[in-house]
């Protein structure tokens, strides 16, 4: 008979997630793993399979916690302006781990151009996100919001691009304020 397991999987993927965002997937060992997650070797291999499925699932669960929490936020949000402002917000202070950076940017710059599953994942995340801002670029040209000098689409590329680097500069001893300013910069950059 096949023993139960001891321990909640959602739970120990978790400190799996969090172990790799904090060392990045080449510092981190098995033996990391097992004593982190505080489960047993075989049982790890049972339940997650190797180290990069493991990882994997691992950039797969940080990204629905931040996609929900950026789609919820925004959804809230009265008009396009205040939705970019919680999105931009969100980046600078709303990271459960701010001094390890954005987990998915971290994990691109690592590993995407000699790991294929890592760059089809960072690709497909980042179209998400991008298409997130496009949806507010859209909704804030039709409201008058935003300036109609650019389209939806090139606006969203560029907001992005600056989401990216303020993710990245995030994990530097680079001061919020001057995040802030970066941001604010950019939205001032959009507005009619």
């Amino acid at each position: 008979m096949a023993r139960s397991k001891e321990f909640e999987e959602s739970v120990v993927l978790d400190k799996a997630m969090r172990l790799f965002w904090e060392q990045g997937y080449e510092k981190t060992s098995m033996t990391d793993l097992v004593n982190h997650m505080g489960i047993h070797r075989k049982s790890l291999y049972d339940t997650f399979g190797d180290k990069h499925t493991l990882f994997l699932k691992s950039v797969d669960l940080y990204d629905h916690k931040i996609s929900s929490a950026l789609a919820a936020g925004v959804k809230r949000s009265k008009t396009a302006t205040e939705a970019l402002q919680f999105i931009f917000l969100s980046l600078i202070h709303g990271e459960e781990s701010p001094a390890s950076g954005c987990f998915i940017v971290n994990s691109t710059v690592e590993l995407a151009a000699r790991d294929k599953d890592m760059n089809h994942r960072s690709t497909e995340m980042f179209a998400n996100t991008e298409k997130l801002i496009k949806d507010i670029m859209v909704w804030g040209q039709q409201e008058g919001e935003f300036t109609t000098e650019y389209n939806a689409e090139v606006l969203a590329e560029y907001l992005h691009n600056v989401s990216i680097g303020l993710r990245g500069m995030a994990k530097t001893s680079m001061t919020k304020e001057k995040l802030l300013r970066i941001a604010m910069l950019s939205m001032d950059l959009i507005l009619r």
